[in-house]
Order: C-alpha cells, then structure tokens, then sequence
C-alpha cells in the first residue's frame, strides 16, 4: 500500500494556481507516487496490441458449382481439389439413363415440330389458292407453334444436362463454367449420383475476403475504405462492409474486408489476425480510469513532462466518440501522447480546487 501524504496548504495552494493559470497541474514524484498516480500512451483503435481474428472467405460472386444435371453414374474425373481449370474444360463425364431419355424426347419434339411445320407451309400454299378455309391454316398455325415451342424446351433441357442434341446415347460432359480452383470434389469414380449432386467447387482466388469479429467500441469508429492489416505480414486490403447487428455472446460486429494483392498468399478458410488502422484525426483508445468529469465537461489529464523530479499535467477536454468494456475511443487525444490511468481521482480533486480559488 502506499504511503499517504498529507500536502501542505502551501504546496496545494500553489499546484492549484498552477492549473488555474495555465490548465496544467504540476506535481513532483512523491506526490505522484501518494496519489497512485500513473500513465500510459494513446493507442489508435485497432492499432499494435489490438490484433483481431479473422477467417479467409471467397467472395459469393467467384464461387461456383459443377453439379450433376441428372442422375448417373460417375464415368471420369478429370481434376482433383488443388487443380487450376478453364473455363469450358470438361471436368467430369456422366453416364445417364435420364439424359438418354431427354435426348430421346429431344428428338421426338423436333421431328413432330418439323412435321408440323412442313404441314403449315402446305396449308398456307393451299389457302393461298383458295382451296381451304381459313380456319384450317389458323389452327394449322397454332399446332406449328406449340410444337416448336415445345421442341426449343427439350433443346434447352438437353443443353442444361450437357447432353449432345441429335443423336442418342453418349456421355454427359460436365465443364467448368469459370476460371479457377477446385475447391472441393463430392464424388468418387465410380459413384452414383442423384440430380444436383455436388461434384465439384471451383472459385476464382483473387480477390479475397476476410471475415473480422472486432468490439462494438472499434466498429462504431470505421469507416468502409478503412485499410486493413495482415498482422506480421504486408498484406494490406480494405474494409467493405461494416456489420449492423452485433453478436449476442460476444458483443462483436462483423467486418468484411477485400485482399486484393497478396491474395494468392491466403488460404480459404485460413485463421489469420488483422490490425486495421483507426479513423483519421484526433481518435484514440484509452481505458476507461483516465475519463474524468468536471461540471459537464469530460476531461483528460496529458503529461506534458516529466523526469525523475516530478511530472506536470495539462487538463484536455476530450469528447468520447464510443465507449465498451474498459475501454474508450475519444476524440481530442493525439496518438503517441501520454495520458494518466490511475489516480485520476486526485487530479480531479486538484482541478475541482481550482474551480473553487
């Protein structure tokens, strides 16, 4: 514990002049060490000694899905997780007894649309010499139609299974749809498959994202655009989303940040710490002990100076911009300075003395 001292009327009076003529209150080392009294430097939010976690994510926009179009039989795997694909390589073939069935009604459409067609072009021929009535080549007309349309659907459906048109029988080809990565194979050789069967994950590496859980306290102070920094690393991205709802269990709000270049350094799903810099101007992090309150107005006290005599203390006011746990981000602080954490009870009570000279 440490000792108490008891301050003359003199020196009181003297320390109180002090800050009443300058803002500033000078103390010498016992007194320091009597009133508890010490100090610490302003940190920037986020900054050194503030690493936060975050996980490596693809953004949603370059990931995709080879999936199977129909049930089969898995008959060739041409790449492995690891592998780096075109965009139209055929990764995978599918035996398909559904596919068989849609290039069979493929086929049936087109030959009854072609027949239809063939009699709608006589009937126009023939009501052209009067031989008809014009209700036939209207209904003539409308069988045509419908027989097209339902010919171009087949056509479609065959083309979103990847089978070939035409003909019967043949291999379903699975291609990549982008350039990129596999991720993920969710089939053997071998295997039988339902419809939409996952076969493979193939995503585009760069850019990436980084999901940060960061205290509401440093939230409330970014700003999208904020630089974000691979802790021990020089990666550097930025921030491109701030989360508005806070998780219940541990007070954090969700972060999303953009790596661009040194991507091709990261992991999907890799845990890596962050530091992101805080906002610009006059914000810093300080604990909550070195807030004091004064007839409304929120005070800090900075050392100004000090050696191994004493140490003098200019009062600043300071507008808190957020405040969590132990901690507040305020405004009026410059990084770097040093601010009193402990024993800021007795400065106030100096200050308060001096108010009432």
């Amino acid at each position: 514990m440490l000792p108490k001292l008891h301050l003359s009327p003199l020196i009181f009076a003297a320390a109180c002049h002090l800050a009443l003529a300058g803002e500033s209150i000078t103390l010498q080392a016992a007194q320091l060490k009597a009133l508890g009294i010490e100090t610490a430097l302003a940190a920037e939010p986020g900054s050194s000694g503030g690493l936060l976690p975050a996980r490596v994510l693809v953004p949603n926009g370059q990931l995709r899905v080879v999936a199977a179009p129909a049930g089969g039989m898995v008959e060739m795997l041409a790449v492995a997780p690891g592998s780096t694909v075109k965009r139209g390589q055929v990764v995978a073939h599918l035996a398909s007894p559904q596919a068989l069935e849609l290039q069979r009604d493929a086929l049936q459409a087109d030959s009854q649309a072609a027949l239809l067609q063939q009699n709608l072009n006589r009937d126009e021929q023939l009501f052209a010499e009067g031989l008809i009535a014009e209700s036939r080549l209207q209904s003539a007309r409308a069988a045509a139609a419908q027989a097209g349309a339902q010919a171009s659907e087949r056509r479609q459906g065959l083309a979103l299974a990847g089978a070939a048109p035409g003909k019967l029988g043949g291999k379903l080809a699975l291609t990549a749809t982008i350039d990129g990565v596999v991720l993920e194979q969710g089939v053997q050789l071998g295997q039988r498959v339902e419809t939409s069967a996952l076969i493979y994950r193939i995503a585009k590496l760069s850019p990436l994202w980084l999901e940060i859980q960061a205290p509401l306290a440093l939230a409330a102070t970014l700003r999208e655009g904020s630089p974000v920094k691979l802790a021990r690393s020089e990666i550097v991205g930025k921030l491109i989303a701030i989360g508005r709802a806070v998780d219940a269990a541990s007070q954090t709000v969700l972060l999303r940040a953009e790596i661009g270049q040194g991507a091709e350094t990261l992991r999907p799903g890799q845990v890596v710490e962050v530091e992101i810099a805080g906002p610009a101007g006059q914000q810093q992090r300080l604990p909550a002990s070195s807030i004091a309150r004064n007839q409304g107005a929120t005070l800090a006290f900075v050392q100004t100076a000090g050696d191994d005599k004493g140490s003098t203390f200019a009062v600043r006011p300071v507008r808190i911009v957020s405040q969590g746990g132990d901690s507040v981000t305020v405004a009026g602080i410059t990084a770097g300075e040093r601010v009193a954490v402990k024993g800021v009870s007795g400065l106030k009570a100096m200050l308060t003395g001096v108010g009432k000279e």
